[in-house]
């Protein structure tokens, strides 16, 4: 495997140097990215699968996390599918949180905590249909649909990730408000359907850096942090979930102000 990585990075730089070197959008920074993805995919699938394999039962949510994002990446944003380490990984560590005293405690206090294995289900079965229509029928993909689909996603994996299905869908969706303003107007783009991307690109580019501080340093999470993400969330879906990604960061302000 290292020795076809190492024909790969020859290749690149050969194609690099026809170029007259890398450039954003080259061929060679394209390949560079998939390289990168590939390599990604093969360090998160020796570390999560060795796991799986020799000890299921430490398997976190953080695992199942990387390895959705790798293997979605390598797999260009597609969904892995019922078959794959994300979904062997989802499984495990929703038995493990849900065997934790804590989590049972939780749950068996509060009737209005659904668990994790319930909230994953629920994200595949939305994936399952939305994905389905993405590759077979793009122009029918609703902002119903889209909104269900990030809702679901956030809800089982406490992100959205960004070039993910849930992503993919809403881009779909705002094509799909631009070809319908186009037809019944006959005239350019509406400048608010034709900014959706931009919108949801800005969003998910601060979900992702407020994201890792939640999960890496929340301490440091800031009110300027928090006020952004509610704002991009806001302007990219038209609403802020309930118990999604800002109102986390916002409870952690409050906490992180607290004497």
């Amino acid at each position: 495997m290292a020795e076809n990585q190492t024909e790969a990075g020859q290749t690149i730089s050969e194609v690099a140097k026809a170029e007259g070197g890398t450039t954003k959008g080259s061929q060679s920074a394209q390949m560079q990215s998939e390289l990168a993805k590939q390599r990604n995919l093969e360090q998160t699938t020796a570390n999560v699968g060795s796991k799986l394999d020799t000890a299921p039962g430490s398997i976190t949510k953080e695992d199942a996390q990387a390895m959705h994002r790798a293997e979605s990446r390598a797999l260009g944003g597609q969904q892995p599918g019922s078959g794959s380490l994300t979904s062997r990984a989802q499984h495990e560590a929703a038995v493990n949180q849900v065997a934790t005293p804590e989590a049972t405690t939780a749950a068996n206090s509060d009737p209005a905590v659904q668990s994790q294995m319930d909230r994953q289900a629920n994200f595949q079965d939305a994936a399952s249909t939305v994905g389905g229509k993405l590759v077979n029928e793009p122009g029918n993909v609703t902002k119903e649909e889209a909104d269900l689909l990030h809702s679901r996603e956030q809800r089982a994996f406490g992100i959205t990730e960004k070039d993910g299905l849930a992503s993919q869908a809403q881009r779909q969706v705002a094509e799909n408000e631009g070809a319908t303003t186009v037809h019944s107007a006959g005239g350019p783009l509406n400048p608010n359907v034709q900014s959706q991307s931009d919108r949801q690109a800005n969003y998910e580019d601060v979900a992702a850096k407020v994201g890792s501080k939640l999960t890496n340093d929340p301490g440091n999470i800031t009110k300027e942090d928090a006020d952004l993400l509610h704002s991009r969330e806001h302007r990219a879906l038209g609403h802020t979930e309930k118990g999604g990604l800002a109102a986390q960061a916002q409870h952690q302000v409050a906490e992180n102000q607290k004497p």
